[in-house]
């Protein structure tokens, strides 16, 4: 008989899933099996299928983790990134892309309402380049004193034309407007989504805090060389995982919450000794003895996989504090937390 798996470090994601599986008993699991796609049920059947034996203490291991994740998974972070995941998982890239460009595009319910509250200067450079009985349609259908103001902005020529249109324009057949309306969706309000205005400095900063550090060490000096004022705002509007030290013990505890252990295991390694000890300390003794068994196991980790993990939960910071979760103190001394 071959002997019982003992390794719980040795185990991946669906192997632990398959021991969960078969330890839950069969009307358990089939409740589960009801709910996932055919790749799912395929992918933790063939895991289940060689996964041999395995050790009581292994399975007491993992639902030691499984406990501890399900009680400590309290606060929820909804978000863009988080929604689009989501969607991801149950619809089409190309209708989850249109979804969430239109929720980033103006607000509004309908088409016409969207317009309603574009810019009119922004309306009328796209409206510029329509046919004129196009942009009849479109003025037609929004409200009179944004239709003026657009209307204002157009090439003279073009609007008289566009205003001697509408005056002659009778009912706009149904598929007449519903090609306008395809059309603005696909094209305008995608394109507007898409460049909605944003410092370029958080831009940047976003970018270089997602580099290697290599890379971003490299980038900086020589932005430094020829731009020194952009390089200092883009240093404070940068986010760093050893920033997190300005976070609060409960902003901590929630952000732990919402982090995988393997990845913090991981970014972790690679951290600075007063951020372990941020997270260390907001841990219960077990929690942080298991997380020490860990990483110790680990071994040498590659610096790439370290700045992947630490970038990964710098995001999951950034999304708790956007959603008011979390506080994170500026780096200032007015900014500075007081216990």
């Amino acid at each position: 008989m071959a002997k019982p798996q003992q390794d719980y470090r040795s185990l991946s994601g669906p192997q632990k899933a398959a021991v969960f599986m078969l330890a839950i008993g069969r009307e358990n699991s089939a409740r589960l099996f009801e709910r996932m796609d055919d790749e799912e049920i395929r992918e933790l059947s063939h895991a289940m299928s060689n996964l041999g034996s395995i050790g009581a203490g292994v399975v007491e291991r993992l639902f030691v983790e499984f406990a501890d994740q399900l009680s400590s998974s309290g606060g929820l972070v909804g978000s863009y990134d988080s929604t689009e995941r989501l969607l991801m998982s149950s619809l089409p890239a190309d209708r989850v892309n249109q979804i969430m460009e239109e929720m980033r595009g103006p607000a509004g319910r309908t088409m016409w309402d969207k317009l309603g509250n574009v810019n009119e200067a922004v309306l009328a450079n796209y409206l510029k380049n329509e046919y004129p009985q196009t942009v009849a349609v479109v003025l037609s259908k929004i409200k009179p004193d944004h239709a003026a103001r657009v209307l204002a902005m157009l090439p003279e020529n073009f609007s008289m034309e566009v205003i001697m249109r509408m005056l002659r324009m009778e009912a706009v057949q149904k598929d007449i407007l519903d090609h306008v309306e395809r059309t603005l969706r696909t094209e305008f309000m995608t394109n507007l989504a898409r460049t909605a205005r944003r410092d370029s400095h958080e831009m940047m900063a976003d970018i270089f805090n997602n580099l290697d550090r290599n890379t971003e060490s490299r980038f900086m000096t020589a932005l430094e060389e020829r731009n020194r004022e952009s390089a200092e705002r883009i240093k404070q509007l940068m986010f760093t995982f050893d920033d997190l030290v300005r976070v609060d013990a409960g902003g901590i505890q929630t952000l732990l919450r919402q982090v995988e252990k393997d990845q913090l295991a991981v970014a972790l390694k690679g951290a600075a000794d007063a951020v372990k000890e941020l997270f260390f300390s907001n841990m219960s003794e077990r929690a942080g003895k298991m997380m020490k068994e860990d990483m110790g196991a680990m071994g040498a980790v590659r610096l790439k996989d370290v700045d992947e993990a630490q970038a990964g939960i710098v995001q999951i910071a950034k999304a708790l504090s956007d959603a008011g979760e979390i506080v994170i103190a500026g780096s200032d001394e007015e900014s500075e937390l007081v216990y």
